[in-house]
């Protein structure tokens, strides 16, 4: 059983989830404005929260930030926005996933348990990930280059730890697609791409060739 933070203003949707999730033997708490939502989150042992984008008192990117800013507690965001700009803009603030209004309740259960699969299975692997002066400090979620931080989003350091846990195997974007975002239907396979670009922006060194590999027609990889 896991316990769940729904924060919805939509009292309807709120409640219907609330019922679902309980018939699935979770624990769950509801929250109708941001504030509320982020004083539960932060003050709870919270195995995931749903956050609505539009909420009263603080929007859902905000309240997004603020969690990310003490907690690593999974996030899915549930709006009804669906511009690419709004979701590179919930994933950037630290969301795990995004769902678009209306879904199936099947869809939501399903990305659940996949970020319960991919938290469990993080839990169980080594602390901390080095490649060549690279360091990766799972728990703290920091990342340094001799000994200097490197600061990334949520959705950067999941991607450089995936690579980073597959050094010299070629893994594809629909595979990086998959494995971070959790899901590939609502998201173009060119935002990997772009999160690349991204990290080698911090990651690498202008002088130097990229750490991060490209391999034509296949995708990315770390090698050694």
């Amino acid at each position: 059983m896991k316990k769940v933070l729904i924060i919805e203003d939509e009292v309807n949707l709120s409640n219907f989830i609330r019922l679902e999730l309980e018939y699935e033997k979770h624990e769950v708490l509801v929250a109708f404005d941001g504030r509320d939502g982020l004083a539960k989150a932060l003050n709870e042992k919270i195995d995931l929260i749903l956050l609505d984008l539009m909420l009263p008192g603080l929007n859902g990117i905000e309240v997004c930030r603020r969690i990310r800013a003490t907690k690593n507690t999974p996030i899915i965001m549930i709006t009804a926005r669906d511009s690419v700009l709004d979701r590179i803009s919930g994933l950037d603030s630290g969301a795990d996933d995004y769902i678009s209004k209306p879904f199936q309740i099947e869809e939501l259960l399903a990305r659940m348990r996949a970020i319960f699969r991919r938290v469990e299975s993080g839990s169980q692997s080594n602390h901390k990930l080095t490649y060549k002066d690279l360091e990766m400090d799972l728990e703290a979620r920091i990342v340094k280059r001799e000994n200097e931080n490197i600061e990334l989003t949520k959705k950067e350091f999941d991607l450089l730890l995936l690579l980073m846990k597959n050094i010299n195997r070629v893994l594809t974007r629909e595979v990086l697609l998959e494995e971070v975002w959790g899901y590939d239907a609502l998201i173009e396979t060119n935002i990997v791409d772009v999160y690349i670009s991204y990290l080698r922006a911090k990651v690498d060194r202008p002088d130097q060739d990229s750490y991060i590999q490209t391999v034509r027609g296949s995708g990315y990889v770390l090698r050694k």
